[in-house]
């Protein structure tokens, strides 16, 4: 008899996604994701293949559902500037602001890429290459609108940005309050109008 799905794998994700997210994929053993995802072994290895395999699906979910869809939410803000500052509020407020500390699941990730394989370091890289083009595009809307300094060099100052949302993500581990951000906005203001 063929093996049959009793299970969404949005949600068996969404609950491997959660172990991932607390342990590290290497802490992270089977045992733990077929207690959490509330199915057995064979089940988990017919459904994704094995535990990386599982671990690739959790993260493009987790980036899908979080980061991705972030970046379409602050893309809809008309002004450059309330897109920007958004997407930093939004990184203090589900990162920093978080009761368990726990960071963002791709950057935690990018942490530990050199014991990755290619294909999850070009999963996490493009997923950060996202956001870098996400702050390139806002600065030349705001360049073009007269808000920003037409001194500023696009790509490097998402550069810049990028590096401080990724940044803000590792701190919030532990290292800083949510409080401890708020100049970094205020810098990021007072770079972006020149």
């Amino acid at each position: 008899m063929p093996w049959e799905k009793t299970f969404d794998l949005e949600d068996v994700t969404a609950q491997a996604i959660a172990v991932f997210w607390k342990k590290g994929y290497e802490a992270t053993s089977i045992s733990d994701l077929t207690k959490a995802m509330g199915i057995n072994k064979g089940s988990l290895y017919n459904a994704f293949g094995s535990k990386k395999k599982l671990f690739i699906h959790a993260l493009k979910q987790y980036d899908r559902d979080r980061s991705q869809a972030a970046l379409v939410k602050m893309n809809a803000n008309h002004d450059p500037m309330a897109a920007i500052i958004g997407m930093f509020d939004h990184a203090i407020e589900h990162n920093c602001a978080n009761p368990d500390k726990k960071g963002c699941l791709l950057v935690n990730t990018a942490l530990e890429l050199p014991h990755h394989d290619t294909d999850i370091r070009d999963l996490v890289t493009a997923s950060l290459d996202n956001l870098k083009d996400f702050f390139e595009h806002n600065v030349m809307r705001g360049q073009s609108e007269g808000v920003f300094s037409t001194d500023i060099e696009p790509e490097s100052a998402a550069q810049v940005l990028r590096s401080l949302i990724v940044g803000l993500q590792v701190l919030s581990r532990g290292a800083s309050e949510p409080g401890d951000f708020e100049p970094v906005k205020a810098q990021v203001l007072q770079v972006l109008r020149g």
